[in-house]
């Protein structure tokens, strides 16, 4: 079986290779153009096409592939790669881009989607982040048949995974990747033998996961604790909870929610080896790892060796 691989990050990467190691043939590998990235803004590619250039597998990488849109030269060019690469299916893991009907079209079994989600739970950009904001029990992977809609397609094949109360997008990110990798494999070789049996997404419960946003980082202490250390979590690694003290920012990497209420939120109540205890408006937040801007992450002991912090001071507060 022949096919194009359509996808970006990490999380794609981790599909393409089992699908080499499982002996599929990838003539053709779309991605998303090279971005600034490191402290030069160099152009970098994107991990999908690094290995599809160790690997020396053809790659395409059009801002568009609608003919009619805004780069209809690269679109042609994505569409003559497409056809030429003569494959049987196209499997996608965050690429990116949408996919116009006449891709969605192309290959004899259409185009498969790896969406790290229960659907129709979290459809769209961040599902793993939203689901630990959400504090949600379970996530999983999707196998999908695309069609014209924002991850509306029939379900082929679902996992679940549970969510643990110390689980960060990071690591889940990891988990589900690895799942996600393992099933396309099986949908792969279960399409080939005809044994895929679409099922229609349920009408109920559908969610939208909105794209992570930087303003998002900022720690409101008036939310519970339960809340706040949700968010913590959903934004490891990106874009990171802070919060700010005078014209200090601290990013919080680690917040345990504890019992206790009474006083301003953003109050620092205790600071010991255990953490650095904050009032929420509802319960208490343990910080244990923190970073400071242009630092690296530091257990809270060795943070509060290069910069203090103080009980009663509020945090929050800018200058």
């Amino acid at each position: 079986m022949r096919v194009i691989f359509a996808g970006t990050p990490e999380f794609a990467r981790v599909a393409l290779e089992q699908l080499h190691a499982a002996g599929f043939e990838v003539p053709l590998v779309l991605t998303q153009p090279d971005r600034p990235a490191g402290r030069g803004l160099k152009l970098q590619p994107s991990p999908v096409k690094q290995w599809a250039l160790e690997q020396g597998v053809a790659v395409a990488q059009p801002r568009s592939l609608r003919l009619d849109g805004k780069y209809p030269d690269e679109a042609a060019a994505g569409r003559e790669a497409i056809l030429a690469a003569g494959a049987d299916v196209m499997v996608v893991a965050a690429y990116g881009l949408i996919l116009p009907k006449w891709v969605l079209d192309t290959p004899r079994l259409g185009c498969l989607n790896i969406h790290a989600s229960l659907l129709p739970r979290w459809r769209g950009a961040a599902p793993i982040h939203r689901a630990i904001e959400a504090g949600d029990a379970e996530t999983g992977v999707t196998i999908m048949q695309m069609d014209a809609g924002l991850d509306t397609g029939d379900m082929l094949l679902v996992e679940r995974l549970p969510i643990t109360d110390t689980e960060t997008t990071a690591g889940l990110h990891d988990r589900l990747a690895a799942l996600g990798g393992r099933m396309i494999v099986e949908a792969l070789e279960l399409a080939a033998c005809g044994g895929l049996r679409p099922v229609p997404q349920p009408a109920e419960g559908v969610n939208y996961a909105h794209k992570i946003e930087k303003a998002e980082a900022a720690i409101d202490w008036a939310l519970p604790a339960e809340v706040i250390g949700r968010r913590v979590r959903a934004f490891d690694p990106f874009p990171g909870a802070q919060t700010v003290l005078g014209a200090e920012v601290i990013k919080v990497w680690s917040a345990t929610p504890e019992a206790g209420e009474g006083d301003t939120p953003g109050r620092i109540l205790e600071v010991d080896e255990r953490g650095v205890l904050v009032q929420c408006g509802g319960g208490r937040l343990r910080l244990g790892v923190l970073q400071r801007a242009g630092g690296k992450r530091l257990p809270v002991a060795d943070f509060l060796r290069g910069f203090p912090l103080q009980v009663g001071a509020v945090l929050g507060a800018a200058a």
